[in-house]
């Protein structure tokens, strides 16, 4: 079972990490993407300016350097080259931004726009360091690979040039080898040291993205947790809303009763009286013309009154209620009592299993005597009339104090909806009933400081406990709610 547990942990924070991953991922691409196209913005201006740069250096700068060389027309190089070398990654890093294709093309550009400021100030040393900063700004896309095409170009560039036209490189004739491989040397530093530059800026890029993934996973569940209280606190207001509210029909439908039920009580009263005299009177008589059906109803009108009575004194007893008057009460008698009290039922047996040998509890007997009654009755009436069945009574002592007893039934259960309301007033499951017996039971309970549980197995039964604290010190007349 552990192993189980343990295993289903790894599936479900397997998924977790690779959707934070997949989002980190998708951040660091998002933010290259949005960093290299600013670097493409900023070669599209300085494609420009280095063109504008050139000419002004061919017609100014590249007659004196070249001065007592031979004359290469300067003017004519600056615009047409410059103007091919410019005019392609301006394209690109307009049509297509962020491109890796972009990229390397700038790189091989701007290499060669090194070169032709080098050629046109006739290799003055001072110009190389254009080419420092080509390698420095094209560091910026955080891509090793665009240095290593920069290099590439670079090599091929002054090797082409180192053999066939010296003086374009380095100024002078013939080319001096170990300035060539001291030139080398520096620009094989600086592309290195910025190759790690490039290398722990796309680190830092990416351990952003996953800080940026990581905050919006922890914002996401900590909204989804919020949304689930959020929707959690409303939903208790609901209920405790409804719950006033029924509460509150409660009350009024409390007065309501006990005025009513008052006011029924006289006239039953009387009506039993009569019924009884004209009883008494018939039998007395013995008319042997006596219409053989006034027997039988007559027994229909004492069974309806005495209905009608028991729901007065129930709704009286509900409506009023009192303290309990407590004192010891040995707990098997007054079961065998209760029992007796419930009508049989036939194939329904009634079991008494509490033991002799209890501690004596303290209670208010004619008030336990009605919960005992209650609580058999309606397990005897919740098994199917079609079958026969068993109710149990039984009690025992608590760990740590106290007892409890239980009564249960091998009936077909009650619901789960239904068992949440099972103790509430005017709430019924049977077809016939006044909804009150076990809200009675459940105030008379509370009254000993007891409480009482319902369990059901649907199908299976039901058990019904009212747990007791310490059986010698009764916590007795606390309030009780209905």
């Amino acid at each position: 079972m552990a192993s189980s547990t343990s295993a289903n942990s790894t599936h479900a924070v397997a998924p977790a990490s690779q959707g934070l991953e997949a989002r980190t991922a998708a951040l660091l691409a998002l933010h290259l993407r949005e960093a290299r196209g600013r670097v493409d913005a900023l070669f599209t201006w300085l494609m420009g300016g280095q063109w504008a740069l050139a000419v002004l250096v061919a017609v100014f700068v590249s007659p004196a350097a070249w001065e007592g060389r031979t004359h290469t027309p300067h003017l004519a190089t600056a615009v047409l080259l410059g103007a091919a070398l410019s005019l392609l990654p301006v394209m690109l890093t307009l049509l297509r931004p962020g491109e890796a294709g972009t990229r390397h093309a700038v790189a091989v550009c701007q290499v060669l726009w090194s070169a032709l400021f080098i050629h046109l100030t006739g290799g003055r040393l001072s110009t190389h360091s254009h080419l420092f900063g080509s390698l420095a700004v094209l560091a910026f896309y955080r891509d090793p690979k665009v240095l290593l095409t920069a290099v590439g170009t670079l090599v091929v560039d002054h090797a082409v040039r180192g053999a066939l036209w010296p003086r374009s490189l380095l100024g002078l004739l013939p080319a001096d080898g170990w300035r060539l491989l001291e030139h080398g040397l520096w620009v094989a530093v600086i592309a290195a040291v910025l190759s790690i530059a490039s290398r722990d800026a796309l680190r830092e890029l990416r351990e952003k993205a996953r800080r940026q993934a990581l905050s919006e996973h922890t914002s996401e569940r900590e909204l989804a947790l919020r949304t689930g209280q959020l929707d959690a606190a409303v939903r208790e207001v609901y209920a405790y809303r409804d719950h006033a509210a029924r509460q509150e029909r409660l009350v009024s439908l409390g007065q309501l009763t006990a005025s009513v039920s008052h006011e029924l009580r006289n006239p039953l009263a009387a009506a039993r009286t009569a019924h009884g005299f004209i009883v008494r009177r018939l039998r007395r008589t013995g008319d042997g013309a006596l219409d053989p059906r006034i027997p039988r109803f007559l027994d229909i009108i004492d069974r309806e009154l005495q209905a009608c009575s028991s729901i007065v004194c129930n709704l009286l007893d509900y409506a009023k209620g009192r303290a309990p008057r407590v004192r010891p009460c040995p707990l098997r008698p007054l079961v065998e009592e209760a029992i007796s009290v419930v009508p049989v039922r036939e194939g329904v047996r009634v079991n008494n299993q509490v033991q002799d040998g209890l501690p004596v509890p303290s209670l208010d007997r004619e008030q336990f005597r009605q919960v005992l009654i209650n609580l058999i009755q309606n397990a005897v009436e919740a098994i199917p009339p079609e079958r026969g069945g068993e109710v149990c009574v039984y009690a025992d002592a608590r760990e740590g104090g106290g007892w409890s007893l239980r009564v249960t039934d091998d009936g077909p259960g009650i619901p789960a909806p239904m068992l949440e309301r099972i103790f509430e007033p005017m709430f019924t499951t049977k077809l016939h009933g006044t909804g009150l017996g076990l809200a009675i039971v459940k105030r008379l309970v509370q009254g000993h400081g007891a409480r009482i549980q319902a369990e059901s197995d649907f199908g299976c039964g039901s058990r019904f406990t009212v747990l007791f604290p310490d059986a010698r010190t009764p916590k007795h007349a606390l309030p009780a709610h209905p």
